[in-house]
């Protein structure tokens, strides 16, 4: 088993930044792709940004593209997710997610609000 482990989320006016993290522990395991996706109050889940592990390739979602960056310490086995210029659109619990060996694995969430 993997055990993922979100941190960083929290209240932030219009315009802020947080930055989240992801921890990544268990049983010896190679990570293929981290990601972030989001789930806002009545809305489903939502794609938010992807990167390989082993190359650092990256990808956003068009609505966080510019705004966010994705990153990741291999040595800890951690993803981060930079998130700037945030509005208050962006207002969800984020989850992380990752790929080992083919199989799924789903952090519990953070939630982020984004409000004046």
């Amino acid at each position: 088993q993997v055990q993922l482990v979100e941190s960083g989320g929290g209240l932030v006016q219009p315009g802020g930044s947080l930055r989240l993290s992801c921890a990544a522990s268990g049983r010896p395991f190679t990570i293929n792709i981290m990601r972030w996706y989001r789930r806002a109050p009545g809305k489903e889940r939502e794609f938010v940004s992807t990167i390989s592990w082993s190359g650092g390739n990256t990808y956003y979602a068009d609505s966080v593209k510019g705004r966010f960056t994705i990153s990741r310490d291999i040595a800890k086995n951690t993803v981060y997710l930079q998130m700037s210029s945030l509005k208050p659109e962006d207002t969800a619990v984020y989850y992380c997610n990752a790929v080992v060996q083919q199989i799924d694995y789903w952090g519990r969430g953070t939630q982020v609000t984004v409000s004046s």
